[in-house]
């Protein structure tokens, strides 16, 4: 038979067991590969997964969520009149993806443009907008209400602001998230960037977050 002292030894041992068991499960296993050191980009402790959507991309095809799958997603809502904020922030956007070019296409980061404005941007119209900025650069839209739900899935905010009293009727603006979100290769929202836009920053998160090396 055991003495009292092995068996208070063998449940000391079993008692620490189960806290390293516990301890694994609460704040992550030992052998999970650790996130790298980010600038500019906040990741979520837990990334989640997008409700069902689909967007009209610009060359007519349907923007579902499998199309982003394997590559890090940066979104940024905007529309072509926008007078400062979506061509300053596509601008940033278009120096990051410059930076990123050299990397193998199968894992480069990509930059969504999606536009509130339906009323007044073809796909055609934001394809080249998007276009002009750099040629990577996808771009899509919807019709309002399936565009206010891909932008609430997204944490992100657009309201219609008419135009002042006598103006014409397409003289309104839009008021909209300057943030970006950002997808995994998983096509799940990870995480955001808040403006103000550091380009070289964005960079090298989003080309640490694929585990490549800019050179």
């Amino acid at each position: 038979m055991f003495n009292r002292s092995i068996l208070i030894v063998l449940v000391i041992a079993l008692a620490a067991g189960l806290g390293l068991v516990a301890s694994q499960r609460w704040f992550g296993r030992n052998d999970a590969p650790p996130r790298p050191e980010l600038q500019t980009v906040r990741l979520f402790p837990q990334a989640r997964e997008l409700p069902p959507f689909a967007l009209q991309q610009s060359d007519g095809t349907q923007l579902v969520p499998g199309e982003l799958h394997g590559h890090w997603t940066l979104v940024f809502l905007g529309f072509t009149h926008c007078p400062d904020v979506c061509p300053t922030t596509l601008a940033d956007l278009s120096r990051a993806q410059k930076e990123w070019e050299a990397l193998p296409e199968a894992r480069r980061p990509r930059v969504l443009f999606v536009s509130v404005d339906p009323e007044r941007d073809s796909p055609d119209r934001i394809g080249e907008y998007a276009a002009f900025f750099h040629r990577d650069t996808l771009a899509a839209t919807a019709d309002i209400p399936s565009l206010e739900a891909f932008a609430r899935s997204l944490s992100l905010v657009f309201m219609k602001v008419p135009g002042p009293d006598g103006a014409p009727e397409d003289a309104y603006t839009i008021d909209h998230s300057a943030a970006l979100a950002v997808l995994d290769p998983e096509g799940r929202m990870a995480g955001v960037v808040q403006a103000p836009l550091e380009p070289a920053a964005i960079a090298a998160d989003l080309t640490a977050l694929t585990g490549e090396v800019l050179q």
